[in-house]
């Protein structure tokens, strides 16, 4: 499947708020096997029970020329959080990287429709800082606050959504439409659970007939 591995070595970490951790690691020649890209994202492996469990996560900052780069956790149950609480400096982890991309929208965008959580929020920052000066408008199901966000207030409208039912579904429906009516050439980036994320991007192509170039989407946990 064309899919390579490296280990990975912890050298920094960063407790951003207490339920949300950074780790600086080395890359293991990576970023020189797989040029880094936005919204680049790799598995890692972890113990769960004696059995090898994955979860995906966006490389933060990368630095291809000294081979490091920063993964960021967002703290709940689990054995991915379980391992980033208890890692130190000299830790190891195996990482896999397979499928990452990234397709440059052209036109370049009008405006940038981004729908997110904790979880998605470190290839949010990834998405915003390659799209440059594009304004942007971006439902987030959570708090932002505490938490590295890179939103810009000067060219992003943040709707930041209780977390829970169907509120953020609701929202983005009842906003979205007349948004993308006013912008001639649309960007639509979800990234959220993976029910949610199925709902809106079917909702967003089919609905309102957004075209698959103009849109992405991709599930980035299960509750």
């Amino acid at each position: 499947m064309g899919a390579k591995d490296f280990t990975l070595t912890v050298t920094g970490i960063e407790d951003v708020s207490p339920v949300y951790r950074r780790l600086r690691l080395t890359d293991g020649d990576l970023l020189t096997a797989h040029g880094p890209h936005p919204t680049m994202w790799l598995r890692l492996w972890f113990d769960k029970a004696g059995k090898p469990h994955q979860r995906a996560y966006t490389v933060v900052d990368p630095d291809q020329e000294n081979g490091t780069f920063s993964l960021e956790f967002a703290l709940h149950e689990g054995c991915a959080s379980d391992w980033a609480r208890a890692a130190k400096p000299g830790d190891t982890i195996e990482a896999t990287v397979q499928g990452t991309g990234f397709q440059r929208p052209q036109p370049e965008p009008s405006h940038v429709f981004a729908i997110g959580d904790p979880a998605s929020l470190p290839a949010l920052n990834s998405l915003f800082d390659a799209l440059g000066t594009a304004p942007a408008t971006l439902w987030f199901e959570g708090a932002l606050d505490g938490l590295p966000s890179r939103t810009d207030p000067a060219r992003h409208t943040v709707h930041e959504i209780p977390r829970g039912g169907s509120a953020l579904t609701d929202r983005v429906r009842a906003d979205l439409p007349d948004l993308l009516r006013a912008t001639p050439h649309p960007y639509v980036w979800i990234a959220c659970d993976t029910a949610t994320t199925r709902t809106l991007a079917s909702y967003v192509r089919r609905e309102l007939g957004v075209p698959k170039d103009r849109t992405h989407a991709l599930g980035y946990w299960r509750p």
